[in-house]
């Protein structure tokens, strides 16, 4: 009886061992192993033998790229802009010994430097150039953590900024601004209108005055010209320039007879000595 209990015990002990010399990973994990304590090797997947009660696996590490959401945080820009910005990280651990025993908290790790590192690099950019620079400041940030977390045995395989937006007060700011902007610009517009139309106004005014003066020198010259024309046909004689004066001196006593406010007409008795003295004629 005795005999059968040592044989059960000791095939129950050698199931045992066996059970903890085995270790089977499975695809998209690496398993860490210690001895006494001390680092010892990484497991891939598949069957893997260690010793037994004296290795053992400390740590199970995943292989498959790990997402990592950065909390949103309030960034300040050069031109004391605040913003408020969030990311996202996809990281790949190609070393999980590393991992493991060069930080404490890997992904606690990144998260911070990635929050340092955006706060960096958009301080040091204008509000409007952080808004609308995310390929910028994506390509900045993966190059700055790429070299941060290499020690790590990590890789950062992206980083995309998920958003970058003004905070409230700032929103309110712009959209003041962005108003302010647009009344000016009306303003702009129309006192720029206002200012054409007072040119072409102007610039009427002065061609409607040089073709009045023009037409006055026309006039002018047509006047004297028939003038010199009359003077040259008439000569000595003053019976055509009594008979030229007379017509105009009846024009106008019927233009006078023809008026509203006129009421008596005098009619000279003698035109013709009328005439001489218009002329100072005193024969």
């Amino acid at each position: 009886m005795e005999g059968l209990i040592v044989v059960v015990v000791f095939v129950v002990l050698v199931i045992v061992t066996l059970v903890l010399g085995v270790r089977i990973v499975p695809q998209g994990s690496k398993y860490v192993v210690q001895r006494l304590g001390k680092y010892q090797k990484t497991l891939g997947p598949g069957l893997n033998i260690i010793i037994p009660y004296i290795d053992s696996v400390a740590y199970k590490v995943t292989t498959k790229d790990i997402v990592m959401d950065i909390p949103s945080q309030e960034v300040i820009t050069r031109d004391n802009a605040v913003i408020i910005t969030n990311a996202v990280a996809y990281i790949n651990i190609i070393s999980p010994e590393k991992a493991v025993y060069g930080v404490e908290n890997y992904q606690f790790a990144i998260q911070n430097l990635v929050q340092t590192s955006l706060r960096s690099i958009v301080g040091e950019m204008d509000l409007d150039d952080a808004l609308s620079s995310r390929d910028h400041i994506k390509a900045k940030l993966k190059t700055a953590i790429s070299d941060d977390i290499s020690d790590w045995g990590i890789t950062m395989k992206t980083v995309e900024i998920q958003d970058i937006n003004p905070s409230q007060t700032m929103q309110s700011a712009m959209e003041e601004q962005a108003a302010a902007e647009r009344q000016r610009r009306a303003a702009v517009t129309r006192a720029e209108g206002e200012k054409a139309a007072a040119i072409l106004e102007a610039e009427g005014r002065l061609e409607a005055s040089k073709r009045d003066s023009q037409a006055k020198v026309v006039l002018a010259e047509a006047s004297q010209r028939a003038i010199q024309k009359v003077t040259e046909a008439i000569g000595d004689n003053e019976i055509p320039v009594m008979y030229l004066i007379g017509e105009k001196y009846v024009e106008s006593l019927k233009s006078l007879s023809m008026s509203p406010n006129a009421k008596v007409v005098l009619m000279p008795a003698e035109i013709p000595t009328a005439i001489r003295g218009i002329l100072g004629v005193t024969k």
